[in-house]
C-alpha cells in the first residue's frame, strides 16, 4: 500500500503474524504523520504479499526482499517505521542497505535472541518457538497458534504463510550474525526506540544510550504502541523526524493487546 506525498518517504513495517495496513493505517493518517509519501509493506509470506512454502524467511532474506520493493518504488533514503519482528529486520535492511535508510524508528523492536527456545505458549514468536519441528507445527500448531492469540490478532496472522509464520518465528527466536543488536549498535544513522511506558525502565537503556540510540517511553499502550496509543504514536515518529525528543508523555490512548511479542 502506497500514499503519495512529500519527501522524504516513510516505509512501515509489520511484526509477525501482522500485516502493516490494519496495524499503521490510523497513525499514517493522523495530522503529525500525513502529507509524506506512505509505503505500508508486507514482508514476503505475510499479509498481502506472495507466501512461497520454498523461501527461508531468516531475517537477512526478510530485509533483502525488502530492499528489492524499495528499489523497485525508487526509494531511498527513507525514514523506516518498524514493528517488533519488523524492527529486527529494519536494522538488518539499514546494515546490508545503507543507501536505502535515512533515519530507523523501532517500535518495540525484538533484538536478542531467546535461548533456550521456549517451553511454555505466550503470544508472539515464543509461542510458535514451543513447536520444536515445522512439521509438527503445520500438523497442529498453526490452528492452535490461530485460536491461542485471539481473534484481533488472528484477523492479520490467518492470511500469513504457515510456513513463513513459522520460519520466521523460529529465525527470530534463533537470532542472526552478527546479532540485530550488534547490527544497532554499529550503525550511525538516526536511531529512536519507542517502548511502552508501563514496562518500566529499559534493561538495556544505557547500552542503547551509548550506541546513540533515542529511547522514548510511551504511555498508555502495551506492544502494539501505533494501535493502543495513536497520537502517543504519531508524535514520537514525528519528533524522532525533526530531532526534538517527544519523551513519555501522558497522552489519551487505549490499552489493548498489552501482552503480545512480534
Amino acid at each position: 500500500m502506497e500514499i503519495p506525498g512529500a519527501q522524504p518517504a516513510r516505509v512501515y513495517i509489520h511484526g509477525l503474524g501482522a500485516s502493516s495496513a490494519p496495524y499503521y493505517a490510523e497513525a499514517v493518517a493522523h495530522p503529525a504523520l500525513s502529507g509524506h509519501r506512505s509505503l505500508l509493506i508486507d514482508m514476503l509470506g505475510f499479509g498481502i504479499s506472495d507466501r512461497p512454502a520454498d523461501a527461508p524467511y531468516t531475517l537477512e532474506m526478510h530485509a533483502d526482499v525488502l530492499a528489492r520493493a524499495l528499489d523497485q518504488a525508487a526509494v531511498s533514503d527513507a525514514d523506516v517505521v518498524a514493528h517488533s519482528m519488523g524492527g529486527a529486520v529494519a536494522v538488518i535492511l539499514a546494515a546490508r542497505h545503507p543507501q536505502l535508510v535515512s533515519r530507523l524508528v523501532l517500535v518495540d523492536p525484538a533484538l536478542d535472541p531467546v535461548h533456550p527456545l521456549p517451553s511454555t505458549k505466550r503470544p508472539g514468536s515464543s509461542g510458535i518457538g514451543v513447536y520444536h519441528t515445522e512439521e509438527e507445527f503445520l500438523d497442529h500448531g498453526w490452528g492452535e497458534t490461530l485460536e491461542f492469540v485471539g481473534p484481533e490478532w488472528a484477523a492479520t496472522m490467518r492470511l500469513a504463510g504457515p510456513q513463513a509464520l513459522y520460519r520466521s518465528a523460529m529465525n527470530l527466536l534463533r537470532g542472526t550474525m552478527p546479532m540485530v543488536r550488534e547490527h544497532l549498535d554499529k550503525l550511525t544513522i538516526p536511531r529512536t526506540l519507542l517502548y511502552p511506558a508501563a514496562d518500566g525502565p529499559r534493561f538495556d537503556a544505557d547500552r542503547l544510550a551509548a550506541s546513540g540510540v533515542e529511547v522514548v517511553a510511551i504511555p498508555n499502550c502495551g506492544h502494539n504502541i501505533m494501535i493502543d496509543n495513536v497520537e502517543g504514536f504519531a508524535l514520537a515518529v514525528k519528533a524522532a523526524r525533526t530531532g526534538r525528543s517527544a519523551g513519555p508523555r501522558a497522552l489519551d490512548g487505549g490499552q489493548r493487546f498489552a501482552d503480545r511479542t512480534t
